[in-house]
């Protein structure tokens, strides 16, 4: 919606940051992140995003 400071972060199973993905300060818009998981096992990650008053924490699973 607006300019803000944008936090992306994976996190494991274990509550651990895995990576850093986003962390500055965008415009508002869209944008696409590559997420490149070559060092991490397969099985079940969390993300979280942070803009400004928007927090959402969600789950994924990465298969190899």
């Amino acid at each position: 919606k607006e300019q803000g400071l944008v936090n992306l972060k994976v996190y494991d199973s274990l509550g651990e940051v895995v990576a850093e993905l986003v962390n500055q300060t965008q415009p508002a818009g869209t944008y696409t992140v590559n997420f490149n998981a070559r060092n991490l096992a397969s099985g079940i990650y969390f993300y979280s995003i942070e803009a400004k008053d928007y927090y959402k924490v969600k789950k994924m699973i990465l298969l190899k």
